[in-house]
């Protein structure tokens, strides 16, 4: 019975180096054949990374030339209203009666727009409304409040030349001009809207 016992303790000791060296060659095949030079967990993440780079690199490829091949955006045609100088527009409100003048004041603003901006009067478009019920600083004296949209053309001088221009207007109807507020908006073409559309498209 012991001579059994150490028989099998042999052969556990010389079992038990031949898997470790088959195990440490199977190890040494791997490494080989991913080019590594020592089968590390080091080198096994820069391989992971390698392949990683390499697949995020293709997928980017593809990417592209999928998107160069006849893609929505490139072979969309060009809206015509994106070629247009876009709407200008005034809207002005003020307390005071304007009486018979009013048509006269809204060519004379319009033609101010259509100056300052450099587009064609034909976009330009002005509104007044007079006789409103309005307040500035607790006080209901003579005062406007104005707005100005336009696609572009809205800068520190062009702004300053229709504040001016509108206090110009209003200045013999006794609307001094610190109670005239106007308020100016670049607008984006895709906000601007137009004939069933927008100046977009």
């Amino acid at each position: 019975f012991f001579f059994f016992i150490k028989r099998n303790k042999m052969r556990t000791a010389t079992t038990t180096p031949s898997i470790i060296g088959l195990a440490s060659i199977l190890f040494f095949l791997l490494a080989s054949s991913s080019g590594v030079s020592s089968f590390t967990p080091l080198a096994f993440s820069r391989r992971n990374n390698y392949f990683s780079k390499n697949r995020s690199t293709i997928n980017m490829d593809n990417d592209s030339s999928s998107s160069g091949n006849g893609s929505t955006a490139s072979s969309t045609p060009r809206h015509p209203h994106c070629d247009l100088p876009g709407d200008p527009s005034l809207i002005l409100t003020t307390n005071v009666d304007l009486g018979n003048d009013k048509g006269d004041i809204l060519k004379q603003l319009s033609a101010l727009v259509a100056k300052v901006t450099k587009k064609p009067e034909s976009y330009v478009a002005v509104c007044i409304t007079d006789n409103a019920d309005m307040i500035f600083g607790g006080s209901i004296d003579p005062l406007a409040l104005g707005c100005v949209y336009s696609l572009g053309a809205i800068n520190m001088e062009n702004n300053g030349a229709i504040q001016s221009g509108v206090t110009d207007a209003l200045e013999k109807y006794g609307v001094a001009e610190g109670r005239i507020y106007i308020n100016f908006f670049d607008m984006p073409r895709e906000n601007l809207g137009w004939n069933r559309a927008t100046f977009a498209g």
